[in-house]
C-alpha cells in the first residue's frame, strides 16, 4: 500500500514540475518580448534627453555668468567710491584715504587676474593712473605731518629729562664738572652716569607716528623709498641741529680755538662734554627710536633716514672736539682732553647700538677716529708736560727758599692725574696694548717727578748763599714727599720713593745746617783763644782744671763776631721760608740742639771774663733764652 502510495505522489510531483517548467517558459517568452519594446522606447527618448541637458547646462552657465558679472560690478562699484575718495585731499580724513588707496590695489590686483575681461588694460591703465596721483598726494600729505610736527626741543624740556647727576649747574647752562681736578674720581663719577635713567623727549607726538608709519609703508611699496629718505632728512636734520644751537653748540674751528683765552676755551669744553651727553643719550636715541618706528617693515631705508637726519649734527658736535685735539698742545689741556676722552668712551657703546646701519658706518667711524685722537693727543700732552717741566726756564727765584710755584703746580697735575685713573688705564690700553697699565702710569709720574728734581736742582743754583740753596731743595722735595703720601700717587709710586725722597730731604736738612751754623759755631769753639804772652786770664776747662792763658782782648772779638754772626743768621733766616709746620719746627729745634750747647758752654768758660771787666752787657749781648727765643722766629719769613 505504501508502495501505491509513493507511486503516486512521486507521479504528482512529476506532473507539477512539468506545469512549472511550462510557465517558466511562458514568462521567458514575455519578458523577451518587454526588453525588445524598451530598447525601441528608449533609442525614441534619447533626443529629448540631449535636449534637456543642454537646457540645463545652458542655465547653470548663465547663473555663473550672473554671479561674475555680479562680482565685476561691485569691483566697479568699489573702484568708483575708491576714485571718489581720492579724488579728495587726504589731509581731511587720511585713514579713509588709506584705506581708498589699499582698496584700488585690490581692485588692480583682481583685474589683473581678468585676463580673458576685454576691457582688462583700459580698466588697470585707469586705476594705476589714480594710484599714482594718491601717492604722490601721500607723499605730500607724509611731508606736511613730518614738517608740522617736527619742533625744535627747547633746553628746559631736555634738562629735564636729565638725572640730576647729569644737570647743569645754576647759571651756567651746559657746565659739567670742573675741569683740571674732580671731586669725585673718575671711577665712582662714571658708575653714577652709568646708573643714572635718562628719559626721552617726545620729538614727535605718538599718535601721530603711526600715520607716518603707514604714509611711509604705501610710498615705499609704490617704490618711492628714496622720496622717503629725502624728505625725512630734509626736515628732521635741521630740526635736531637747532635743538642742539639752542642749548648752545655751535660750529668751531682751529683757528677759533687757537684765538679763545684759556678760560673760555675752558668753560666751553665743559659744555661740549654736557652736549654730547645730552646729544647722544636724548636727541640721537629719541631720533633713533621715532624713525624706526616710522620705517619699521622698511628695512631698506630705514638705516639711511637716520643716517641723513643726525650725520650733519654729529658732524658739528665733533668738530668742536677735532679742533681741540688738533690744536696746539698745552699742558693746561691734559684734563680737558681726558674729560673729552672719558666722555667718548662713555658714549660709545651707546653709539654702537643706534648708529648701528651699515649707511651709519661713517658715523660710527667718526666717534671712533676722534676718540683715538684724542687719546693721542693726550699721550703727546703728556710727553711735552715731561719735556717742560725738566726745561721750564723761570728766572725768577722765590727770595724765601719757600716751595716753588713750578714745583706745587707740578704736584697739583699729578694729583690730579690720579683723579683720571681708570680713564688713563684704558688710554694706555687703547694706545699700547697690554694689561701693565697701573706701571705705565707709575712710569709717566715717576719720569714727571724726576723732571721737576732735575729743574729744581738747576734753579737752586740762582741763590748766592748755599744755605739757602739747601733750605730750597728741602722745602720743594718735602712737599712732593708729603703730597704724595696723602694722595693715591702712593700707591703707584710706592713705599721705596716716598723712602728714598724722604731721605733726600734729611740730607738737604743736614747740609743746610752744616753750611748756615758751620762758622759761627766755629766762632764759639776754643781754638786759636790761648795767648803766649800779653794781658791775660787763666780759663777753668770744662773737667775744672787749669786751661792754658786765653787773651780778654780774644775772647772780646770772639763774643762780638758771634754776636754780629748771629744777628745776621737771625735777620736773613728770619725772613726765609719752610712753610710746613713740622719740618719748620723740627728744623729750628736742629738748629738749638747745635747752638744753644755751643753757646752755653762758651759762655760759661769765657764769660767770667767778660763779667769782671768794663761793660760785659756790650759783648754778652745775648742770654741762652734769648737765642732759644730767636731761633724759634726763624723761617717765617717775615720781612
Amino acid at each position: 500500500m505504501e508502495d501505491e502510495r509513493l507511486v503516486e505522489r512521486v507521479s504528482s510531483m512529476r506532473e507539477s514540475l512539468q506545469k512549472s517548467q511550462t510557465i517558466t517558459n511562458k514568462v521567458v517568452t514575455i519578458l523577451g518580448s518587454f526588453d525588445h519594446r524598451l530598447s525601441a522606447l528608449e533609442s525614441a527618448m534619447r533626443p529629448t534627453q540631449v535636449r534637456t541637458h543642454s537646457i540645463r547646462k545652458a542655465h547653470e552657465n548663465i547663473d555663473r555668468s550672473l554671479k561674475s558679472a555680479e562680482v565685476i560690478l561691485a569691483q566697479f562699484d568699489l573702484s568708483r567710491q575708491a576714485e571718489d575718495k581720492i579724488s579728495k585731499s587726504p589731509h581731511e580724513d587720511l585713514e579713509s584715504y588709506l584705506s581708498a588707496v589699499e582698496q584700488l590695489k585690490n581692485n588692480v590686483r583682481f583685474f589683473s587676474s581678468k585676463t580673458s575681461f576685454k576691457t582688462t588694460d583700459g580698466v588697470l591703465n585707469h586705476a594705476n593712473g589714480l594710484l599714482a596721483k594718491a601717492i604722490v598726494k601721500l607723499e605730500g600729505e607724509f611731508k606736511q605731518l613730518l614738517l608740522s610736527y617736527s619742533k625744535p626741543v627747547e633746553p628746559d624740556l631736555l634738562f629735564e629729562c636729565l638725572p640730576n647727576i647729569m644737570r647743569p649747574s645754576p647759571g651756567s647752562p651746559g657746565h659739567h664738572g670742573d675741569s683740571g681736578g674732580r671731586t669725585n674720581s673718575s671711577e665712582h663719577q662714571g658708575q653714577s652716569l652709568e646708573s643714572a635713567e635718562c628719559k626721552l623727549p617726545t620729538l614727535i607726538p605718538p599718535g601721530i607716528i603711526p600715520l607716518l608709519h603707514d604714509l611711509a609703508q604705501q610710498m615705499a611699496q609704490a617704490g618711492h623709498q628714496q622720496r622717503c629718505l629725502k624728505i625725512y632728512g630734509e626736515i628732521r636734520a635741521p630740526v635736531l641741529e637747532q635743538s642742539l644751537r639752542k642749548l648752545g653748540v655751535e660750529k668751531i674751528s682751529i683757528d677759533d680755538v687757537q684765538k679763545m683765552q684759556w678760560e673760555v676755551l675752558e668753560a666751553k669744553i665743559g659744555s661740549w662734554i654736557h652736549f654730547m651727553r645730552i646729544a647722544v643719550k636724548l636727541l640721537f636715541t629719541a631720533e633713533w627710536r621715532v624713525c624706526y618706528q616710522i620705517f619699521e617693515g622698511i628695512d631698506t631705508i630705514k638705516d639711511q633716514c637716520f643716517a641723513e637726519a643726525t650725520g650733519n649734527t654729529v658732524a658739528m658736535l665733533l668738530s668742536f672736539g677735532e679742533a681741540i685735539s688738533n690744536s696746539k698742545r698745552s699742558p693746561e689741556k691734559l684734563f680737558v682732553l681726558l674729560d673729552m676722552y672719558e666722555i667718548m668712551c662713555e658714549l660709545q657703546p651707546e653709539v654702537e647700538v643706534i648708529f648701528e646701519g651699515k649707511a651709519c658706518t661713517k658715523i660710527r667711524e667718526s666717534v671712533l677716529t676722534l676718540t683715538r685722537r684724542l687719546a693721542q693727543t693726550a699721550k703727546e700732552t703728556f710727553s711735552d708736560f715731561e719735556e717742560a717741566v725738566e726745561k721750564d726756564a723761570t728766572k725768577t727765584a722765590v727770595l724765601d727758599g719757600t716751595v716753588h710755584p713750578l714745583t706745587s703746580y707740578v704736584i697739583n697735575y699729578v694729583k690730579f692725574l690720579f683723579d683720571y685713573q681708570s680713564t688713563l688705564k684704558h688710554l694706555f690700553q687703547e694706545l699700547e696694548g697690554g694689561d701693565e697699565t697701573n706701571s705705565q702710569l707709575a712710569s709717566v709720574s715717576m719720569r714727571i717727578m724726576q723732571a721737576l728734581q732735575t729743574n729744581l736742582d738747576g734753579k737752586s743754583k740762582q741763590y748766592k748763599d748755599p744755605a739757602l740753596t739747601q733750605l730750597f731743595l728741602m722745602n720743594n722735595i718735602h712737599y712732593m714727599v708729603r703730597s704724595v703720601r696723602r694722595s693715591e700717587a702712593k700707591n703707584l709710586l710706592g713705599d721705596d720713593w716716598v723712602q728714598r725722597h724722604r731721605r733726600i730731604v734729611q740730607q738737604h736738612a743736614n747740609q743746610y745746617k752744616r753750611i748756615a751754623l758751620g762758622k759761627i759755631i766755629h766762632s764759639l769753639s776754643g781754638q786759636s783763644l790761648t795767648s803766649s804772652g800779653g794781658s791775660g786770664s787763666s780759663v777753668v776747662g770744662s773737667d775744672g782744671g787749669s786751661s792754658s792763658l786765653v787773651s780778654s782782648s780774644i775772647v772780646k772779638d770772639r763774643f762780638k763776631s758771634f754776636n754780629v754772626q748771629f744777628e745776621e743768621l737771625h735777620q736773613r733766616q728770619s725772613q726765609w721760608t719752610v712753610p710746613e709746620t713740622e719740618l719748620r719746627e723740627s728744623l729750628r729745634l736742629a738748629v738749638a740742639e747745635l747752638l744753644l750747647p755751643a753757646y752755653r758752654s762758651f759762655v760759661k768758660r769765657f764769660g767770667p771774663m767778660i763779667e769782671s771787666g768794663k761793660n760785659p752787657h756790650k759783648y754778652i749781648k745775648y742770654t741762652p733764652e734769648d737765642l732759644d727765643r730767636m731761633l724759634g722766629e726763624l723761617f717765617e719769613g717775615k720781612n
